[in-house]
């Protein structure tokens, strides 16, 4: 538990210089270290923290593709063998938050819905926080990966006040 609230202490904290450029031989060499990690099932690994938490998100990227072309698998997936460590969950999510926010708040969004029994909490945090952002692009990966709009999906898993209120923050009037 010591880990992962620090890998979320950091990844809030610490100050990330950002770019857009980045360095392929820096890649090339946090790929390899983190496949050492992973591979030694170190995973609270200094180097595993400072990596996520100091590199910008463009350098980050590079690494997590160059870690897919070098080892013919995502870092996420290689992650996946030891899905019940809260450690692995953890570099997980943040590692999906870090290369594609919009991708991975979709998916919070689907789980949310597709529960049995849809988590309220989930649905209200990513739809309030990302109203006036960038919703309308995340609206957008969820048809394209769901094959029917937000507001569907909402309004047919949601009911009362509580679906007026998410249908209206999703710009859907006719509730």
């Amino acid at each position: 538990m010591f880990v992962q609230l620090q890998l979320l202490l950091l990844l809030v904290s610490v100050y990330r210089y950002e770019t857009e450029e980045t360095d392929k031989k820096l890649a090339d060499a946090e790929a390899e270290i983190l496949h050492n990690c992973i591979k030694e099932k170190n995973y609270n690994h200094d180097e595993i923290i400072r990596i996520l938490t100091t590199r910008s998100k463009a350098q980050l990227v590079a690494t997590f593709y160059r870690f897919r072309d070098v080892y013919s698998t995502p870092i996420t997936k290689s992650l996946a063998s030891d899905k019940d460590k809260d450690i692995v969950n953890a570099l997980q999510i943040a590692i999906r938050c870090l290369k594609s926010p919009k991708k991975y708040l979709e998916k919070v969004l689907s789980d949310a819905i597709h529960k049995r029994g849809t988590d309220e909490d989930a649905l209200t945090r990513v739809v309030v926080t990302r109203a006036e952002r960038d919703l309308a692009e995340i609206k957008d990966i969820f048809y394209r990966r769901n094959s029917v709009t937000l507001e569907q999906a909402v309004a047919k898993e949601t009911s009362g006040d509580y679906k007026k209120f998410i249908l209206t923050l999703l710009g859907h009037a006719d509730h």
